[in-house]
């Protein structure tokens, strides 16, 4: 373990990232699910004369929910920062973690911005012309639901970044959750042809399956961050194991102190 000057705590940075980690996928499942009301996504065969009508019934909780997006969103960059981190604590190639670093910052931009601003946009001017209402529907939804490209990618650099590592950084097992997640992005891809059935945007496949499996998989992710950062000793080498539960509890609130 590298030498750290008296009262120094090195770990303070990487609990605080966690909990911004934390706090941001509690605001995130709050604002779409509760706020907005934008997931589960509505229909993709609304016309251009039922789409005005979906915007006047979620005015202001996309006002006011998407607005906490804007000032506070920027706490995903948290996740993926922590998460390059312990790659880059990996014994791979420090290429895998700046191709994840620069793939989830480049997605943020299609997957989870366009669709703020494009359901503002709608939600702001009601009185605007229902086809041009239309296209901001159809441009927040199919952003969101339909550029998982990049976001698969991201989880097949990942999971070859685990699976190749010797540092023992995340369990073997994760690596392959990980690809389950890419394919979860890979079936979303038909909800750009399709608007009704399994494959649109808010179809079984296409939304119900993919959050559920979305849904896991960032639930344990978010529970391997913490571990690792439980077990960190800033070294070059496998990391070593986890101490007991109880144990852990009393070394997460020491580092955080």
């Amino acid at each position: 373990m590298r030498p750290f000057a008296r009262g120094e705590n090195p770990k303070r940075e990487l609990w605080l990232m966690w909990f911004a980690v934390l706090a941001f996928y509690q605001l995130y499942t709050v604002v779409f699910f509760v706020l907005t009301r934008t997931q589960p996504p509505g229909s993709p065969s609304y016309t251009a004369a039922e789409v005005p009508g979906w915007f006047a019934s979620h005015h202001d909780g996309l006002l006011v929910g998407l607005a906490l997006i804007f000032v506070l969103g920027g706490l995903s960059a948290t996740s993926i920062a922590l998460i390059t981190y312990t790659i880059r604590r990996m014994s791979v190639s420090r290429a895998f973690a700046y191709s994840y670093l620069i793939l989830y910052s480049v997605s943020a931009v299609p997957g989870f911005l366009f669709i703020c601003v494009a359901l503002t946009a709608g939600a702001m001017r009601p009185e605007r012309d229902p086809r041009l209402q239309q296209w901001l529907y159809d441009l927040g939804f199919l952003s969101f639901s339909g550029t998982m490209g990049v976001f698969l990618v991201g989880s097949l650099v990942w999971m070859a970044a685990i699976l190749l590592d010797r540092n023992r950084v995340f369990p073997k097992w994760f690596g392959y959750l990980n690809l389950c997640n890419a394919v979860t992005e890979v079936v979303v891809a038909p909800a750009w042809i399709f608007d009704r059935g399994v494959f649109a945007w808010n179809g079984l496949i296409a939304w119900w399956i993919n959050v559920v499996v979305f849904g896991i998989y960032t639930g344990v992710f978010i529970n391997l961050l913490r571990n690792v950062i439980i077990r960190e000793d800033f070294g070059t080498g496998p990391l070593p194991d986890l101490p007991p539960r109880r144990a852990r509890r009393h070394t997460a609130a020491a580092e955080v102190a």
